[in-house]
């Protein structure tokens, strides 16, 4: 181990360089009677890291909130970029790293280890569909999982996780690939259930390549006007069928009743399922006017008093992150899809 990474301060006011193992040793987190990732404080702001997966050595950022103390386990979201981006540029489109700050809860955004067009950008070595990929992504961020739970204190009932675009079609295939790491998972302009496949001329998801290990509370974003990865379907090979499609498959595969109850107004339309398998719940919100941009403040989740007053507003980031915190997991124990444990709170 290169012991100049061990040395010094993690500073908020500049990225240091850790190893995971190196970290747990940096902060006495291997002392005995410590639990893993908890012990002694990690100072707030944004620190580099290291994580070791298929003996290559691969960047992440991470943001310690000012709540952190090293002994009360938080929450933890990872942030999976777009292609053509990076874990800072993820950071700033979606705010979550931000919003870590204020809510009190990790946030972790990772790379992916294919090049993007432009310099310092990265795109996903998405499995099944993405061809050329050297490194195994998938394994990346098992072991990305794994990394942050042994080095942060983390609550292992609240690990959630959130993809835009490639990111989201990466995170899609992770979970249809059997990996049981997130209580929920967020979908904005990438929601995919499984490898595109034409049959009788109809684009669709192809079973045999998605299947969960356990019902997932999932919530989804998507533009009526994103030509990128179209809602109505069609788009790069990587997509084909529509957003529509990819939702109820996975109401299929969530075990989910009914059909969904379907809301809207000017701005959107909102589909949720709210009783499935697991405690699992579905949200979706087709933006009218949304490209394929995050939506941001010009979309505003709004709550009412009795008195039609407004008592907050959130944005898609706010909104999600609503979503996460009332869903959990059993720690370290994957459902079935007939495991009736319920999963929100």
């Amino acid at each position: 181990m290169d012991t100049r990474l061990l040395r010094g301060r993690l500073r908020p006011e500049g990225p240091v360089r850790v190893t995971a193992t190196g970290l747990l040793l940096l902060l006495g987190f291997a002392s005995p009677g410590l639990a893993a990732g908890c012990g002694e404080p990690v100072e707030a702001g944004r620190h580099e890291f290291t994580v070791t997966s298929g003996g290559v050595e691969r960047l992440a950022l991470v943001q310690i909130p000012p709540a952190y103390d090293g002994k009360s386990k938080l929450a933890v979201v990872f942030d999976f970029h777009g292609s053509n981006s990076s874990p800072a540029g993820q950071f700033r489109r979606s705010g979550w790293s931000a919003l870590a700050d204020r809510e009190g809860f990790v946030a972790v955004a990772l790379a992916g280890s294919l090049e993007g067009k432009f310099p310092g950008t990265h795109a996903w070595n998405v499995p099944g569909v993405t061809a050329g990929g050297a490194l195994d992504d998938e394994r990346f961020i098992q072991d990305a999982v794994k990394a942050a739970k042994d080095s942060y204190c983390i609550d292992p009932t609240r690990i959630y996780a959130s993809g835009y675009s490639g990111g989201g079609r990466m995170l899609s295939q992770y979970v249809c690939n059997g990996h049981p790491d997130f209580a929920a998972a967020g979908f904005v302009m990438g929601l995919r259930a499984g490898h595109p496949v034409e049959r009788d001329g109809v684009w669709q998801p192809d079973v045999a390549t998605c299947k969960p290990g356990n019902p997932i509370s999932i919530i989804a974003f998507s533009g009526m006007k994103d030509v990128t990865n179209p809602f109505k379907g069609g788009g790069k090979p990587y997509w084909q069928y529509g957003g529509e499609l990819a939702l109820q498959r996975w109401a299929e595969l969530d075990g989910c009743e009914g059909k969904g109850n379907v809301m809207t107004d000017a701005a959107m339309t909102a589909l949720s399922y709210q009783t499935c398998a697991g405690g699992a719940r579905i949200h979706s919100y087709l933006l009218k006017e949304n490209t394929h941009a995050w939506p941001a403040r010009s979309v505003l989740f709004r709550t009412f008093d009795a008195n039609g007053k407004v008592t907050s507003e959130r944005d898609a980031t706010g909104r999600m992150w609503d979503f996460f915190r009332n869903t959990r997991s059993p720690a370290d124990m994957p459902l079935t899809a007939g495991d009736a444990t319920e999963r929100s709170g």
